[in-house]
């Protein structure tokens, strides 16, 4: 049987919830329709920065003559391969760092070279290595995601207490038992900060792919649009990243809310 001030207490909670999503909504139409009104009355230059009413039309034009949709899943496969590379990657790399302190001792320079160098610079490199692919564009966002994947998970290993370590090392649990029982375990919100993380640096290392080499995407449609002069085109692509990266961050935290139970 719940209190009273417990159910007092959910109440308030949705109430807040839906003051909190009503204020978002709110705020995402007044943006949209001064956008519009400031296009159309010219105070805004609507070449450079379209409208609302144009981005719906072009994206229409792109589904019915472009072949969006194709766009689309061909943005949403190289996210998806390199998102569960640069996961299962960075893991891994983060227990041998955390086993093998000599080992961390080593690269850890090296990682941290990496992680501050600027990755288009690498983008003509990747192109030659990779080929004029999709290959290239998913090394690419590997290098953005995978270092900061890396740092993250590691973080969160080091950030156990010390005192539980001790605790299973005083009844003798071997390195796999504390490992996998402890320590991963422990670090479930490093993890699931790391999956928010690298969706977006996975995003931004597939669309930075596509601006240098590509013939599908997103990113493609963007530069395609820069090319001509037509900037409804480019602004109807940011549009819909904005959308597809507000989806995959639902899905991400649709997976913490598993991994959370």
């Amino acid at each position: 049987m719940k209190s009273k001030e417990y159910l007092e207490y959910l109440k308030k909670e949705k109430r807040k919830k839906f003051f909190i999503l009503t204020m978002q909504i709110l705020i995402l139409g007044v943006f949209i329709i001064l956008w519009e009104v400031l296009s159309n009355k010219k105070i805004i230059n609507p070449f450079l920065f379209s409208s609302p009413s144009r981005i719906i039309i072009t994206i229409k034009n792109l589904y019915f003559n472009y072949h969006l949709i194709k766009h689309i899943l061909t943005t949403l496969y190289e996210i998806f391969i390199a998102f569960t590379l640069g996961m299962i990657l960075s893991f891994g790399v983060a227990i041998l760092l955390y086993e093998f302190k000599t080992f961390n001792k080593i690269i850890d320079p090296y990682l941290t070279m990496l992680n501050s160098l600027p990755k288009v610079a690498l983008g003509p490199l990747i192109i030659i290595i990779a080929g004029a692919n999709t290959k290239s564009i998913i090394v690419m966002a590997l290098l953005i995601n995978l270092i900061v994947g890396i740092m993250s998970i590691y973080n969160g290993f080091n950030n156990i207490d010390s005192d539980l370590i001790m605790l299973f090392k005083t009844f003798r649990a071997s390195k796999w038992d504390t490992l996998t029982k402890l320590i991963i375990p422990a670090s479930s919100k490093s993890i699931i900060a790391c999956l928010k993380l690298n969706i977006a640096q996975t995003l931004i290392g597939v669309i930075m792919g596509e601006f240098l080499v590509s013939q599908a995407g997103i990113g493609y449609l963007i530069i395609y649009g820069t090319q001509v002069f037509n900037l409804n085109m480019v602004m109807s692509g940011i549009v819909i990243l904005i959308i597809i990266s507000i989806l995959l961050y639902e899905i991400v935290s649709l997976i913490e809310k598993k991994l959370v139970k």
